[in-house]
């Protein structure tokens, strides 16, 4: 775990971002796709651990009872 500076970043995620800069455009480009399969792969656990645990039945409800209530438009 990296050292915390002034501005909420830590040392750590200071390093990568200038790892990242001097990527060439092929590495980044790599990069850039992989980041976003994992980043999508973290935020759907994330999702289906809120989900699980209970966290989204008051949005679930509330946005159900807006629907019953036609306060809904269709997309």
């Amino acid at each position: 775990m990296g050292v915390q500076l002034k501005n909420g970043m830590t040392s750590r995620v200071h390093r990568l971002k200038g790892q990242v800069k001097q990527l060439t455009a092929q590495e980044l480009r790599a990069f850039r796709e992989w980041f976003a399969q994992f980043d999508a792969e973290v935020w759907d656990r994330q999702f289906e651990a809120d989900a699980q645990s209970g966290k989204l039945d008051e949005l679930a409800a509330g946005a159900l009872r807006d629907y019953e209530a036609g306060r809904a438009t269709e997309l």
